[in-house]
């Protein structure tokens, strides 16, 4: 039920994300989905890819700051309304989304957001309720 969300820490200069995603793909990683929040110092780049430990082993080894962590992707209607009701569903269980991005993918009947949530298991609970497809690695990688 969890995706396994590589978070790098990134100085802010120039070419320093060409160098991640650099060493990501020669080690044969496909990058599924990305986020990256930053500061005037430094960023957090987060990565949903299709070989997290590989993924995890080879940044560390390159000596970079990474930890793994379980994360939701959640499938929605693509549709107006589809996100408001969704975010509905779980607010309605009181369950605190920390933050969230979303996921490219080639189905056009359903949007994919990767979210980091307070409770894990109330949200997927709530979501399926909800009718939204909680997705697994394998799906992912699929997409």
């Amino acid at each position: 039920m969890y995706i396994k969300q590589l978070s790098v820490f990134v100085e802010n200069k120039s070419g320093r994300l060409a160098e991640i995603t650099s060493i990501i793909a020669n080690a044969g990683i496909d990058i599924r989905a990305l986020s990256i929040a930053d500061t005037t110092d430094f960023g957090i780049l987060r990565l949903v890819v299709n070989k997290p430990d590989e993924a995890e082993q080879v940044l560390k080894a390159a000596g970079l700051t990474v930890s793994l962590t379980n994360v939701i992707a959640v499938g929605i209607p693509d549709r107006p309304g589809g996100f408001a009701e969704t975010m509905t569903a779980i607010a309605d269980k009181d369950v605190g989304v920390e933050y969230m991005y979303a996921f490219i993918s080639r189905d056009s009947d359903r949007a994919y957001l990767i979210m980091r949530v307070i409770d894990n298991e109330k949200a997927i609970s709530a979501l399926q309720a909800h009718g939204c497809d909680i997705l697994d690695g394998n799906s992912i990688y699929k997409l």
